[in-house]
């Protein structure tokens, strides 16, 4: 009994290379995967799975019931004779990964074989055959991952009831009986190891490509996180040349290109002497990609090239994807097609979705500064006609008793709103410009005011140079004027301050008005203000501008107690980039 477990534990060797071939075919990652098979795929996996048990009896040890010697590798059989093998177990495999019916048809497979070879146990063995691939298949769990323990015990499980299937079919049963003594137990034990071993083997296998998968990913992360700052600017031609030239550095291909739908955008490595940014492209499996929207592998006739002695014998192109839709192609190229290995497709394939999900983002952040300089333009016009109305009330006022004054305050109000309408067409000014503006504008409401207002400036120069939102101080000086001093009997006072401090530019406007109640204030800026003495537009459109053009360190700071006066003040930080509209 025990000089027979050995020598089968020695030639289920051939399960170590059998389990190896099996995972590369795709009909057995779709198995593993758990998903469902076609009718094509069906028929290879029983196929396979068949072969397999057929290899199981021509390694099997044929013994002889009438000399009980263990004899040569299973080619044919005498009447007396019987195989110990390990067909068993690629019948078990078939059943535990692809369910009873492939089970079945690889045990059918097999048992036929083993039928054919003859023996006294022929029938019997071919029988129990098709009962493991079924036995098997009430194992399978297509929702849970297999387990050691489960495919150890439907290995033996399968082979103790081939044993009662001799012991039930063979004749005569003494010899049926003699035979199941000698090499039952090793066979039970040898197919249950071995078909734990074959699951073991095909586990490892996986993971180990599953960490190569990992590293792969890896690789495209950061492959993507280096390329983010170009290809956020869109798929141009100047974004793709920068791109592909870091991927190529980091991937060991021969060439790396870019296409958006109609041109080549970049190409980096080589055969760059005749395949050149800014052709249209030739090559039929880069339309197809971008037609149907999926990678495919590109043989060296497909590339279309024409130069004689181009390098690049094959090509993996795969898609690059805007919500959707395909807007260009990633192209790696490689000497020949055996180069192509299943970790440089899961790479370019991981990749080429990470940089559509870029340009994806870069799209975004285009609307949504689009939205927001909308957004910006749209404020600007609310304060513009604020400011008109009050200074066709002063014109009005002065037409009948003092015309040559309404008249002079008329030609004023036109040179404002003709500097007006000029800010408004822009993002960015400088606070020289809009310094020039708000004196413009208190021209026209010191003739209102007559010499009840006095406005002093204390102005640092060298700030002027600053970039600011346009508009943004008449309205702080117009808030002080009708808010703070409009109804002043005495003197009134305006102060503009501009000082270049550490962080920035510090802007503040003061006035000695009758300054502003402590629960008005708490949301003065904040949001639009319902009351009596006004909305807190102004302030509220100015506020939004400073935060969405120089950031949340911009916001107004208001500090005023009642019958003290008011001053609000914002700091523009350093090196504010002009945003072109």
């Amino acid at each position: 009994m025990f000089e027979l477990f050995l020598p089968m534990l020695e030639r289920l060797g051939i399960i170590v290379t059998v389990a190896f071939i099996i995972t590369r075919f795709k009909f057995f990652r779709e198995l593993i995967d758990r998903k469902t098979l076609n009718v094509e795929q069906q028929y290879m996996a029983i196929a396979f799975f068949g072969l397999f048990g057929i290899i199981g009896t021509y390694t099997g040890i044929t013994y002889d019931t009438n000399s009980l010697e263990f004899g040569r590798w299973a080619y044919d059989l005498g009447e007396s004779e019987a195989i110990a093998n390990s067909r068993v177990i690629g019948i078990v495999a078939a059943g535990l990964f692809g369910g009873y019916r492939i089970g079945a048809g690889a045990g059918l497979i097999a048992g036929l074989h083993r039928f054919s070879l003859g023996g006294f146990t022929g029938f019997a063995c071919g029988v129990s055959a098709v009962v493991a691939g079924i036995i098997a298949g009430f194992f399978h769990k297509k929702d849970q991952p297999l387990k050691l323990k489960t495919a150890l015990l439907v290995g033996g499980l399968a082979e103790t009831i081939q044993m009662f299937i001799i012991l039930a079919v063979s004749r005569p049963f003494t010899r049926a009986w003699e035979l199941v003594q000698e090499i039952g137990v090793p066979m039970i034990a040898a197919n249950g190891v071995g078909a734990a071993l074959f699951l073991l083997i095909i586990r490892n296998v996986l993971n180990e490509e599953e960490k190569a998968g990992a590293l792969q990913a890896q690789k495209a992360l950061k492959l993507a996180e280096s390329t983010i700052a170009y290809l956020r600017k869109g798929l141009t031609a100047d974004s793709a040349q920068k791109a592909c030239q870091i991927i190529y550095e980091k991937v060991d291909v021969s060439a790396i290109s870019m296409t958006n739908q109609e041109t080549i955008l970049a190409h980096v490595g080589q055969a760059d002497d005749h395949h050149k940014p800014g052709e249209t492209i030739l090559t039929n499996a880069t339309r197809q990609v971008i037609h149907k929207g999926e990678m495919v592998v590109a043989k060296h006739e497909d590339i279309n090239c024409q130069h004689p002695k181009c390098p690049l014998g094959a090509a993996v192109i795969a898609p690059l994807k805007r919500r959707n839709e395909v807007v260009g192609t990633l192209k790696f190229y490689v000497h020949s097609e055996k180069e192509i290995s299943n970790v440089l497709l899961e790479l370019i394939q991981g990749l080429s979705a990470l940089l559509g999900q870029q340009l994806e983002i870069a799209e975004a952040e285009k609307a949504q500064e689009l939205a927001r300089e909308a957004e910006v333009k749209a404020l600007q016009a609310q304060v513009n006609p604020h400011f008109l109305f009050n200074s066709l009330n002063v014109i009005v006022s002065l037409t009948r008793s003092e015309p040559k004054r309404a008249r002079s305050l008329l030609i004023a109000l036109s040179k404002f709103f003709r500097q007006n309408l000029g800010a408004t067409t822009k993002t960015w000014t400088t606070l020289e410009e809009e310094l020039r503006h708000v004196k413009s504008y208190l021209l026209i409401e010191e003739t209102r005011f007559v010499d009840k207002l006095h406005v002093s400036y204390e102005i640092d120069d060298s700030a002027l140079d600053a970039k600011i939102a346009p508009l943004t101080l008449q309205p702080l000086v117009e808030n002080c004027i009708k808010h703070g001093i409009n109804d002043q009997q005495s003197e009134a006072e305006i102060t503009i301050r501009i000082e270049g401090v550490e962080e920035g530019v510090k802007i503040a406007v003061m006035d000695n008005g009758s300054g502003i109640d402590r629960d008005r204030l708490k949301g003065l800026g904040a949001s639009k203000v319902d009351s009596t003495k006004g909305t807190g537009l102004g302030l509220y459109n100015v506020n939004k501008r400073l935060e969405h053009m120089h950031g949340e360190k911009a916001k107004l700071h208001i500090e005023s107690q009642p019958g003290h006066g008011t001053t609000i003040s914002f700091l523009i930080p350093h090196n504010e980039e002009e945003v072109s509209a």
